[in-house]
């Protein structure tokens, strides 16, 4: 299994895939960008702003992972909250900048790490547990995939022994999540390309 954390994840798993594909090696149920990191980030900012604890909140977050491409279903957020559409247009932006955030805390003396290595973790234990048999192990991830307008899409997954056993694909979403994705895909797709670009044009 590759996990992929390495940014631009939009960009290093079609990177990554493409290499594999050279190889004759690729599978894409084994393919991983990690995501985790914004789905640990829309937890801990909504169960901030709701006295929640971050534990028992559980929000997708769709696309890809960077800037825009970061899609909170806040309207799929368990348990359910209701925000009015500004405190939900500033939650999102901040989960989408977030990395940011915290590049501007450290006076660009450098970027995420513990939060970082946290997600890490998170998505390869859940993937080992899955791959040791437990069952019903769902976690979201950028893959190869047939859910949106564009080759790789951020979805949760289930996973099983032998990686992606079924992707969960986006489910019922608002319209403000709609327009979301819509204006994503174009930086998705132009990323995506640039990953695969890389590959074809490497000596």
């Amino acid at each position: 299994m590759i996990c992929v954390i390495s940014n631009p994840v939009n960009s290093t798993i079609p990177i990554a895939t493409e290499v594999f594909k050279k190889h004759g090696a690729y599978d894409p149920n084994k393919i991983f960008g990690v995501t985790t990191l914004d789905i640990v980030r829309a937890n801990t900012f909504i169960a901030e702003l709701k006295g929640l604890d971050p534990a028992r909140v559980n929000v997708p977050v769709i696309g890809g992972h960077a800037g825009k491409t970061i899609i909170p279903l806040i309207s799929q957020c368990t348990p359910k909250v209701d925000l009015p559409q500004d405190q939900l247009t500033a939650i999102t932006g901040r989960i989408q900048e977030a990395g940011t955030e915290v590049v501007k805390a450290k006076a660009g003396a450098g970027s995420a790490t513990l939060s970082m290595a946290y997600a890490g973790a998170r998505f390869v234990f859940s993937l080992v547990d899955a791959m040791n048999g437990k069952e019903g192990v769902v976690e979201s991830s950028f893959v190869k995939s047939q859910e949106a307008d564009c080759a790789y899409f951020s979805t949760p997954l289930l996973l099983g022994k032998k990686g992606i056993e079924k992707n969960l694909g986006i489910g019922k979403i608002s319209p403000f999540e709609e327009k979301m994705i819509a204006e994503a895909i174009p930086e998705l797709k132009a990323s995506i390309k640039k990953g695969e670009e890389f590959v074809k044009n490497m000596k």
